[in-house]
């Protein structure tokens, strides 16, 4: 495949088109920046080669020009001198040379189209490799991102992870359980000692009771 039709398939393609067929987004997008870089050396290597030939061509259709001005001058030389034979030798030299310049001209004015269109599709080229750029950090950073969100997926059912928060929940019942004891036994304590000083009341009013019944016995006799 010429570096020309190559240049145009890459113009004329479309990379969302090629991006949503992709298994891997990210490394279609490499390879078509890959592409486009080594397409656009190549292209403005080709187009230096042609801008250096079309001055090769421009100096050799100026020094050509200069050759049928000179043999103009010969020709009007020589029929100052009555050579007409000579004059018109002269200006057969001339017509040839004219010919060839003709021909220079043409070609280049073939150079001339060749680097406008190679000028354009540079820009193109360019314009699309830029697109792909851009593209391909708007890809790396959403690879990034989904990549991180697949690896806290997979964390978050993760089976150690699953069974140290079953761990955890355990631990936080025992805790609950052993709170609720304490304040059980708080409560309780707090009945008991309160049951306790009735009981010495009561305890006691039945001694002071008995106190006095031995009191008044003593008091009989």
């Amino acid at each position: 495949m010429s570096i020309f039709n190559r240049l145009s398939d890459i113009i004329n393609s479309n990379i969302s088109s090629l991006l949503d067929k992709a298994e891997d987004p990210e490394k279609m997008i490499r390879m078509v920046i890959q592409e486009m870089e080594e397409t656009l050396v190549e292209v403005r290597s080709g187009t230096a080669k042609v801008i250096a030939e079309k001055k090769t061509l421009s100096r050799r259709s100026e020094q050509y020009k200069k050759q049928a001005a000179d043999w103009e001058t010969k020709a009007e030389l020589a029929l100052s001198k009555g050579r007409e034979d000579l004059a018109k030798a002269a200006l057969n030299e001339k017509a040839n040379i004219n010919s060839t310049v003709d021909i220079t001209e043409a070609d280049l004015a073939k150079l001339d189209e060749t680097l406008d269109k190679l000028s354009s599709e540079i820009e193109q080229l360019q314009a699309k490799l830029n697109d792909a750029r851009a593209r391909q950090k708007t890809i790396v950073m959403r690879t990034k991102a989904t990549n991180s969100r697949l690896d806290v997926s997979r964390q978050l059912h993760n089976y150690s992870i699953d069974n140290a928060m079953d761990k955890f929940e355990y631990y936080e019942k025992k805790i609950d359980q052993m709170e609720g004891q304490m304040e059980g036994s708080k409560i309780h304590q707090e009945k008991r000692g309160l049951q306790n000083e009735f009981d010495d009341l009561a305890r006691q009013e039945s001694i002071d009771q008995e106190l006095e019944e031995l009191k008044t016995k003593l008091n009989d006799k």
